[in-house]
């Protein structure tokens, strides 16, 4: 580790979270948001959340083969539209200075998310982002994360 980012300047943790907090109120499933977590942590490199969301996903439900085939999910025939717009969405949106967020990506979006839910989505997409960069750039260990929502098969080292 870097440096502890979240206790160098609370605030900035707080701030994240603020952000978490209104997403999470949006009504949107809470396995569709993990997987968009983990599909940005992935396209980042962020070591420590992808460990953290694909443990949120399993402790919600989500089953270990669904969880294995995110990072390919086009090929992956077990994602359902909705999923699919949602990671194409998250694709566009965090590879921004590469895509500018193609009209297409848009348009498959707007299909699957009324606007209340795509703005909310693209929160969710702003946040993890947030967050991968600050976790990129500080280090945090991985490994230890133990998800809230339970532990049985998603929780633990």
């Amino acid at each position: 580790m870097r440096l502890d980012w979240s206790k160098a300047f609370p605030p900035a943790r707080d701030a994240l979270s603020g952000v978490e907090a209104a997403v999470r109120e949006s009504g949107l499933e809470p396995t569709l948001l993990e997987l968009v977590r983990l599909r940005a942590s992935q396209l980042n490199g962020c070591a420590y959340c992808v460990d953290m969301h694909a443990k949120d996903a399993r402790a919600r439900g989500e089953s270990e083969g669904r969880l294995h085939l995110v990072a390919v999910w086009r090929e992956a025939e077990c994602f359902s539209a909705r999923e699919r717009a949602a990671l194409a969405w998250c694709e566009a949106v965090t590879l921004v200075a590469q895509s500018h967020v193609p009209d297409a990506a848009f348009e498959e979006a707007r299909r699957a998310f009324d606007e209340r839910e795509l703005v909310a989505l693209t929160l969710a997409i702003v946040a993890i982002n947030g967050w991968n960069r600050m976790s990129v750039a500080f280090r945090p260990p991985v490994g230890g994360y133990v998800s809230p929502y339970g532990t049985a098969d998603g929780g633990g080292r």
